[in-house]
């Protein structure tokens, strides 16, 4: 959290608007259910920008994430299992946990990559001005499926189907 509120902060002096941040997940899958990821930390990365995108193909970013991923090998058991970003919109509607479209096939190439080698991939969404208001976290954790699932007719965003199709739509 204290990286999220540092981008509120950092953006606002800078130019009135806050930053999106983003960082890297470590921890492992749980072995006692297959449907949760257990993170036991999160690490910055030097990665900033606003609503629309934040890059993070600059090189001096991914020599960080190597040398990260490679100090954590050797100092803790756990590896890379997902990333985190803020979404800083605004206090106005409701919660900005939400994964974009384009944080969708971010996630979506993220899982492809890892998923196979038994490491599940999470996205974390932190909405810091939420948080701060409340005095209290708002995030939320996300998985996404693959292009190709073809989801049950009227499934939930919590995997279960209704039998009434507006009842479905009322869930999403």
């Amino acid at each position: 959290m204290t990286h999220s509120q540092s981008g509120v902060e950092k953006g606002i002096k800078q130019n009135g608007k806050p930053l999106e941040v983003m960082g890297l997940l470590f921890g492992h899958p749980d072995i006692d259910d297959i449907n949760c990821i257990i993170v036991t930390d999160a690490h910055p990365i030097p990665a900033e920008g606003f609503e629309t995108k934040v890059v993070i193909d600059d090189q001096s970013v991914i020599n960080h994430m190597i040398d990260l991923g490679e100090v954590t090998e050797e100092t803790s058991k756990f590896s890379y299992c997902g990333w985190y970003h803020t979404h800083p919109f605004d206090l106005d509607g409701t919660s900005h946990c939400y994964l974009s479209s384009t944080d969708m096939n971010t996630q979506r190439q993220w899982q492809r990559a890892e998923d196979p080698h038994g490491n599940p991939w999470l996205a974390i969404v932190i909405d810091p001005l939420r948080s701060i208001a409340k005095g209290s976290p708002e995030l939320m954790a996300f998985r996404a499926y693959p292009v190709e699932y073809e989801p049950p007719p009227n499934e939930t965003p919590d995997g279960t189907i209704v039998k009434e199709e507006l009842r479905a739509v009322e869930k999403w």
